[in-house]
């Protein structure tokens, strides 16, 4: 084949219209991410941009938002505990997916602000 998938540029996740205060708070000050500016022409629809690692999640504005509660974003963390003790501090509830344990990788879920389902994942030694 003449072409080649080089990875994963972006994740988008949807939010209800209004979102950006509530998204900055929750993906900038507790989980530290880098906000990033959007194209100019792409400001006027609402939304936030986010760094993540090597990567990025765009925040977008849907009119007739629902929640994502199955399909997931899952990021890969060092320190995977160390996330889940901040996360704890502000009060942010995780569950914990054991199933996989045995595979070599701990990981937990949560929702963001908007219902979305995001995966956390450390990938361990045997």
């Amino acid at each position: 084949m003449s072409f080649h998938f080089n990875g994963i540029d972006h994740v988008q996740l949807a939010a209800p219209v209004g979102c950006e205060t509530e998204a900055r708070h929750f993906f900038s000050a507790i989980l530290g991410w880098t906000e990033i500016p959007k194209p100019e022409a792409l400001q006027k629809r609402g939304g936030v941009w986010f760094q993540c690692g090597e990567h990025q999640v765009h925040i977008g504005v849907q009119q007739d938002f629902v929640s994502a509660t199955k399909a997931h974003p899952a990021f890969h963390v060092q320190n995977l505990e160390q996330l889940r003790e901040h996360l704890r501090t502000h009060n942010i509830p995780v569950v914990d997916d054991v199933a996989r344990a045995e595979e070599g990788v701990q990981r937990f879920y949560l929702n963001d602000p908007f219902g979305n389902r995001l995966e956390f994942l450390e990938w361990i030694s045997a």
